[in-house]
């Protein structure tokens, strides 16, 4: 097998490509333009854990760059893709919209284009829990209606959806996409919650605690999601012949085409999430309250109906497990 997993520079690909690494007769291609929407050593330094490993290559790619990408891809004669290159983040698409609509959307439909002119055998993708934006309705299940996102960030990640599945009609190819849900634990991303609490709190400094604590979410560490995105891969999704048209179901298809959500499947408050974390630093956290920021879901919780039929028996792992795990990285690389 030969797999190209984008983004391999970013918090989820590392940990992807070192799930798919352990596969026989597996070699990982992987890219990334490594920008600087964050600090790029922690990136750098990712890619360098990887080059140790055989069968990893990496190479310097903007997705963004149709004939780059497309020449790399055929000469590598590569057969899957894991595609996980994305501007993320919900609080700098208020600011930059424009990353969103260049990364998001044209840098995905060059891999839909690639991955037709390659015959790709399996196309996995990473979609988001925003995009069920204003739905309230928990759990969020796969077959219900998401047509209602309330920033960029997740309507590029919808469009994302969409544009794979007229590809995947159109061409026949096999596509997935996964909806992660806040994916977190060592390694993750500066912008991110676990990352910045833990960071002001051993710095003395205040953390901004949003909705006045009252957030929920369902937790995802990111050993489970690089596991799963290796058992995706090989199930090759097949078109629907049950689909009903005058019902159709939105995550299945007469197309092979897929939508699934990645989870725990657990939902935790958020000053819980916080407690934990000042239990592990064995420190109180001084709180600056805030209402509600533009763009923010305030719960998240996924049904796991879908993906425990389909790997029966995957434990997913508890969150103060991962919080545990991810300070003691975080103390370890900056130390």
């Amino acid at each position: 097998m030969k797999i190209l997993v984008t983004g391999a520079a970013g918090f989820i690909g590392y940990h992807t490509c070192l799930s798919l690494l352990k596969k026989k007769n597996t070699k990982i291609f992987g890219v990334d333009n490594i920008n600087n929407y964050y600090d790029t050593k922690i990136k750098l330094d990712r890619i360098e854990i990887l080059k140790k490993k055989k069968n990893f290559y990496f190479k310097k790619i903007d997705i963004t760059n149709f004939k780059l990408l497309k020449n790399y891809l055929t000469k590598k004669k590569i057969n899957y893709i894991i595609h996980l290159a994305a501007q993320a983040g919900v609080r700098h698409s208020l600011k930059k919209p424009r990353d969103y609509i260049d990364t998001n959307l044209i840098g995905f439909f060059n891999i839909l284009e690639i991955s037709k002119i390659i015959n790709v055998k399996h196309l996995v993708f990473a979609s988001t829990s925003s995009v069920y934006g204003l739905n309230e309705n928990f759990p969020f299940k796969e077959n219900r209606i998401a047509d209602h996102p309330i920033q960029l960030y997740a309507a590029t990640k919808k469009s994302n959806e969409v544009m794979a599945h007229s590809y995947s009609y159109l061409f026949k190819i096999p596509i997935t996409g996964c909806r992660f849900f806040t994916v977190y634990g060592p390694w993750g991303r500066p912008d991110m919650a676990l990352f910045k609490f833990t960071k002001n709190i051993i710095e003395n400094k205040k953390i901004d605690v949003f909705n006045n604590g009252n957030h929920t979410r369902d937790f995802t560490y990111c050993d489970d999601v690089a596991k799963l995105l290796s058992k995706i891969l090989l199930k090759i999704p097949k078109k629907n012949i049950r689909f009903d048209k005058k019902k159709p179901d939105p995550s299945t298809s007469l197309a092979p085409f897929d939508i699934i959500n990645v989870s725990s499947g657990k939902q935790v408050k958020l000053t819980k999430f916080i407690s934990e974390i000042e239990k592990n630093l064995k420190r109180k956290a001084k709180k600056n309250f805030l209402p509600l920021q533009i763009g923010d879901i305030p719960d998240t919780l996924s049904s796991k109906k879908k993906i425990n039929s389909y790997f029966k028996n995957f434990k997913s792992t508890n969150y103060k497990v991962g919080i545990n795990n991810f300070i003691k990285w975080y103390k370890s690389y900056y130390k």
